[in-house]
């Protein structure tokens, strides 16, 4: 039996992308995994699907730049299952411009999704698993959260705070919660349909040329919970074997 079999899974963007890779292959490695996103279609099909092929999930429609939502949802997740065994960190948004550009909407609504998400995710999962004794918090950063470029320089600092995030935590709580960073290289997802400044959208389509499927940035995941309760992978880099 597999170290993650009957594991309580939460994954936040799990209405597209890796988040749906790693619901997906989570509940087929037998996980009970809780899907969170804003888009409700989207999440009772993929859950549905889950179902029909035999795995265990559910979900609740969630903003992850809310705090009462992710509290809410943790909480029904705590009080469902009656454990949380990890928290995925996962929404994320990408618009990209330079900075030069002013988009400062846009700024604000990568640092609420990609930085306050990841706080509120921890804020109202932190406080359980200290009291269950046990956890996980994988957090979602990127290749942008290790080298900065043109055009990506608040995505790259909100990307390089989850990082310094997870860090914090992990030096913090010690004990029995255990707190990796994914960092993925360019993936196959929906994050650039977000650019709306043309020259970004143009570099984006060229960037993108290699690009891996979500499955990849999935098993880095189970890889990480799948390990021994003793045993805290930390960091992980996914990218194209192509990539520079």
């Amino acid at each position: 039996m597999s170290n993650i079999t009957g594991k309580v899974v939460i994954i936040t963007g799990a209405s597209s992308g890796i988040g749906e890779a790693t619901a997906r292959l989570l509940a087929e490695s037998g996980a009970h995994v809780i899907l969170g996103a804003r888009r409700i279609e989207r999440l009772e099909a993929i859950t549905s699907a889950i179902r029909s092929e035999g795995g265990s999930a559910d979900y609740q429609a969630v903003d992850v730049t809310r705090r009462d939502q992710m509290k809410d949802l943790v909480n029904y997740v705590k009080h469902s299952f009656g454990k949380v065994d990890v928290i995925v960190n996962n929404a994320g948004v990408m618009p990209l411009s330079k900075l030069e550009a002013l988009k400062s909407d846009e700024w604000d609504r990568m640092i609420n999704v990609n930085i306050r998400g990841v706080l509120h995710g921890i804020a109202a999962g932190l406080p359980i698993m200290k009291k269950q004794g046990f956890g996980q918090f994988i957090n979602i950063s990127s290749i942008g959260g290790h080298e900065v470029t043109p055009s990506a320089a608040v995505y790259c600092a909100t990307k390089f705070a989850v990082r310094a995030i997870s860090e914090g935590l992990r030096m913090e709580v010690g004990g029995n919660i255990r707190v990796t960073t994914v960092s993925p290289g360019v993936t196959e997802s929906e994050l650039a349909e977000s650019i709306t400044d043309e020259e970004a959208r143009q570099f984006m389509k060229e960037y993108r040329k290699f690009a891996i499927s979500p499955y990849a940035i999935a098993r880095s995941i189970l890889f990480a919970i799948e390990q021994p309760g003793d045993v805290d992978i930390n960091e992980i880099i996914v990218r194209p074997t192509a990539a520079n």
